[in-house]
C-alpha cells in the first residue's frame, strides 16, 4: 500500500535528491504548496510573495518504510527551528512545512513533532497543516540533482547533504 506526504525543508532540489534515495520511497516530485496563489510557478514562488513553499510530494510504500521513518529523516536533514530560512536560502518559500492528507497522518506527525522537539535547543517552527493542493513544479526541477550533478550548486550544496544522509541513514537507503 502506498501513501503520500508533502514536505518542505528548504530548496526542493535538495530534499528531492535525499528522499529519492530512501528504501521504500516510490516517487518524489518537486512542487509548491501552502499558499493561496493559483497555478504558481518558480519565478513567482522564488520572489516569496505567493505564500507557497518549495516542497516535495513523497509517495512511499508503507510496508517498506513508515511515515515515522520518513519524518525521522525529515527532522535531521534540515533545521526545523529556523523561520523561513535554510542555509543561504531565505524567505517563506523555504520554510519548514509538513502537509498531511489524513487525520491518521496528522496524529503521527504531531507525535513525531513532540518526540523531536526535545532534541533541539530552539523550538521547532515547522508549519503543519492539511494539504489543500500540490502544484507540480516545472519539468526542469524534477530529478534536478540527477540531471545536473556536475553543476556547482549540486556539487557544493546537494552532494554534502547526500553524504550526510548516507552516513546517518545508510541502512535506510536503496542500493
Amino acid at each position: 500500500m502506498s501513501e503520500k506526504i508533502v514536505l518542505g525543508g528548504g530548496c526542493f532540489w535538495c530534499t528531492e535528491a535525499m528522499f529519492k534515495r530512501l528504501e521504500g520511497v516510490i516517487n518524489v516530485k518537486s512542487g509548491y504548496t501552502g499558499g493561496e496563489t493559483k497555478n504558481p510557478n518558480y519565478e513567482s514562488v522564488s520572489k516569496g510573495n505567493t505564500g507557497h513553499a518549495e516542497v516535495i510530494e513523497v509517495e512511499f510504500d508503507t510496508k517498506r518504510i513508515s511515515l515515522e521513518e520518513l519524518l525521522d529523516v525529515f527532522w535531521k536533514i534540515h533545521d526545523p527551528t529556523t523561520q523561513n530560512r535554510q542555509g543561504h536560502d531565505e524567505g517563506s518559500q523555504y520554510r519548514s512545512i509538513i502537509l498531511y492528507e489524513s487525520e491518521d497522518q496528522k496524529k503521527i506527525i504531531e507525535r513525531s513533532l513532540a518526540e523531536n522537539s526535545k532534541k533541539f535547543e530552539n523550538p521547532i517552527v515547522t508549519e503543519i497543516k492539511k494539504l489543500d493542493k500540490f502544484w507540480l513544479a516545472e519539468g526542469y526541477h524534477q530529478n534536478y540533482f540527477e540531471n545536473n550533478k556536475n553543476t556547482p550548486y549540486c556539487q557544493v550544496i546537494i552532494s554534502p547533504k547526500l553524504r550526510y544522509l548516507e552516513s546517518n541513514f545508510g541502512d535506510k537507503l536503496s542500493h
